[in-house]
């Protein structure tokens, strides 16, 4: 099964117009991928590219427009240039031999100063270095430029990759810098261990209703077994239909009970009373994000009145069925505590970033993400929670409608 987008490395290119960005992105990647050319605001919208980097694993190369495009659609470029970088995990920083000359000037400009502020791991880059710098000294121009760039305090415990993209010059070193910068539990952490311990029996609950996909299972579905697999869990499948069957069918009852989020009700009033009980939307939540702000959002839900305003947020774009869990039976459940509620729905890319447009808001009820990396789901949630909107998940939030969510 191919990694998905949500459990890769995403690594973000960043600078100016013309600083060589696509040049560094196609030489990573080893292929043409990004347009390159002389003319100003050629990467229009943010290009990704899937890729297995030796010794540090499965990652997703983002190349983005230019900071200062002063193009007609500039503004909107800038916009996908800073929604890409709330999606990234580590920062590739690009300088342009040329724009070197007057460093510190470059450095104070509105977007390396955001790139800063994210407080994310940078590697800074000198792009079209040619041979005028590297790993070995030279000439006197090499000599000049490493002295002035350890007098800027940002370089000096960080110094910038020199690399020529045409000739690949010291590309192995850039992987290197990318690879010192990577968490050193980034691929290990796992979706359950929180939840079981190996040995343990696991009981997994799918219904198959209208919205699963013939002949396969969610992505979540799919993740959860493989890593309970990993973890060496005895696992136990079933559908609602045959919950009880399975039940009495099991020597001991399941220590863990791993269920829909949509069917907790009946899971929680059949299961045995030693079994412990999670959804994988929860388990998602966990995974992806801060579970304890996703469930102190999810009290918000008590306050709720018909003058409330609440978002539910999916991340992938789909085709609603008649029984689906974002636009049908969260909102059912949200109705029966306040009949005239507002509901707006974002999917997707569509998340309202800015504070004036989140404060709009009395509660943001988000899905499991599976398709986002962590970094973007903390990025939001921390946005509404700098605009103090309470924000929470399905899972979290239908078992906070249901009463069960203090029993989990």
């Amino acid at each position: 099964m191919e990694v998905s987008k949500g459990q890769r490395l995403y690594i973000g290119i960043f600078g100016n117009t013309n600083s060589g960005k696509s040049s560094l992105m196609n030489m990573l990647v080893g292929q043409s991928f990004s347009i390159v050319s002389d003319v100003s605001g050629t990467t229009t919208d943010s290009v990704q590219k899937n890729m297995e980097l030796p010794g540090i694993g499965p990652a997703v190369f983002i190349d983005t427009a230019g900071f200062n495009d002063e193009s007609e659609l500039g503004n909107k470029r800038l916009a996908k240039t800073y929604e890409a970088l709330s999606k990234c995990d580590i920062i590739l920083a690009v300088i342009s031999m040329e724009e070197l000359r007057d460093v510190e000037k470059v450095i104070q400009t509105d977007g390396f100063q955001k790139l800063i502020a994210s407080k994310k791991p940078i590697v800074w880059v000198i792009t079209k270095a040619e041979c005028e710098a590297g790993d070995e000294v030279q000439n006197e121009l090499a000599v000049q430029i490493k002295s002035t760039l350890q007098q800027i305090e940002l370089f000096k415990n960080n110094p910038p990759v020199f690399v020529d993209s045409v000739t690949g010059k010291n590309k192995e070193t850039l992987f290197k810098a990318i690879k010192q910068k990577v968490p050193e539990d980034f691929f290990d952490t796992s979706l359950t261990e929180k939840y079981c311990t190996p040995g343990e029996n696991v009981l997994l609950v799918m219904p198959q209703d209208s919205q699963a996909p013939k002949g396969r299972l969610i992505l979540p579905q799919v993740q959860t077994i493989r890593d309970l697999l990993d973890r060496r869990v005895c696992i136990h499948c079933c559908t609602q239909d045959t919950f009880l069957q399975t039940i009495d069918s099991l020597k001991n009852p399941p220590d863990l009970i791993i269920t829909d989020s949509q069917i907790f009700p009946f899971v929680h009033k059949n299961k045995p009373a030693a079994s412990r009980l999670s959804s994988f939307s929860i388990l998602m939540a966990a995974y992806k994000g801060d579970i304890e702000l996703f469930v102190q959002g999810a009290k918000a839900i008590k306050n709720l009145t018909d003058s409330s305003r609440v978002l539910i947020v999916e991340a992938c774009t789909h085709v609603p069925a008649t029984e689906d869990i974002g636009t049908v039976k969260i909102p059912n459940l949200l109705r029966k505590i306040a009949p005239d509620i507002q509901i707006d729905f974002a999917r997707g890319t569509d998340f309202p970033d800015l504070p004036e447009e989140l404060k709009k808001y009395d509660l943001i009820i988000h899905c499991g993400a599976c398709m986002f990396n962590k970094a973007y789901v903390l990025q939001r949630q921390h946005n509404a929670q700098a605009s103090a909107v309470p924000m929470t998940n399905y899972g979290v939030a239908i078992a906070e409608l249901n009463g069960i969510l203090d029993y989990l």
